[in-house]
């Protein structure tokens, strides 16, 4: 296995180890108010970079492991490293309706799932 065969791997194992809900439960959410009023917007875009990222995610669930391309394990490490930066911000207090936790869910994390 090459280096970039190793760090391909790794990306994608932590991909997966980060991103806890699946394919259905993210479209779901995506299709939510909730989902659509959180996250930063690009100028002159009605969707956040979070929900563009979320269906992204969908698609990146639902693609063989063979079939990723650099484009695709490209966004895996921009999630990771996105959902451990927002963990690491965690506010104080309850989190169940705050746009925090929102955020998280548009890309594919939810902190209170078991």
């Amino acid at each position: 296995m090459t280096a970039k065969d190793a760090t391909r791997q790794e990306t994608v194992s932590e991909f997966r180890d980060t991103v806890n809900l699946t394919a259905v439960e993210l479209e779901r959410w995506l299709d939510t108010d909730e989902s659509r009023g959180v996250g930063q917007k690009k100028d002159g875009d009605d969707e956040s970079v979070g929900h563009e990222s979320g269906r992204r995610i969908v698609e990146l669930l639902r693609t063989k492991e063979s079939e990723l391309d650099d484009d695709d394990i490209a966004h895996m490490r921009k999630v990771v490293g996105y959902v451990r930066r927002h963990l690491a911000q965690r506010p104080d207090g309850d989190v169940t309706r705050s746009p925090w936790r929102y955020s998280l869910k548009n890309w594919g994390h939810d902190p209170q799932k078991k």
